[in-house]
């Protein structure tokens, strides 16, 4: 029994595969985006396809996300903010990393999915990159030619920046 590639750590065949086969719905949006990772991880674009809000579906994406994830050796999935998109709400966010390597070499995709729900379906609605985070300098700039913070009189290039 293998273990479903959302990172649940539950048995495929009990967590992502009847949502993926139609035999049950995602109940939260974090339900669904995990299962849509899955879809990517064992290439059911259908899935893909059909939990897109409808509005927003196009042949030519479905024909290009298929051909973009099948070159996608998929990884992980880290699951790291939900709002909202239980049961009884009608909206819901998940960020969301997904690792992937591609041709040798290790990518994130790192998204914020907006989900909706309409008749008792989740669906996928939009995604964006979340807004990068300023990092603001506590202290002094140390230059590498400045005496070394620890004290010992060196410049800082020949003691703790070496």
């Amino acid at each position: 029994m293998a273990l479903c590639p959302c990172g649940s750590e539950q048995i495929y065949t009990e967590c992502c595969e009847p949502l993926i086969k139609g035999d049950r719905v995602a109940d939260t949006a974090e339900a669904l985006m995990r299962s849509r990772y899955t879809a990517h991880a064992k290439k059911e674009f259908d899935y893909i396809y059909e939990t897109t809000y409808p509005s927003n579906r196009q042949d030519e994406d479905r024909v290009g996300t298929a051909a973009w994830s099948r070159k996608l050796d998929w990884q992980r999935l880290e699951v790291r903010h939900s709002e909202k998109g239980g049961p009884d709400d009608c909206v819901g966010t998940v960020e969301f990393l997904a690792r992937y390597r591609k041709d040798s070499k290790a990518f994130d995709h790192h998204e914020i999915a907006e989900f909706v729900r309409e008749d008792g379906r989740w669906y996928f609605k939009d995604g964006q990159a979340p807004q990068p985070i300023q990092v603001v300098r506590q202290g002094p700039k140390i230059g590498r030619n400045s005496p070394c913070a620890c004290g010992s009189g060196k410049k800082f290039k020949k003691c703790c920046g070496a």
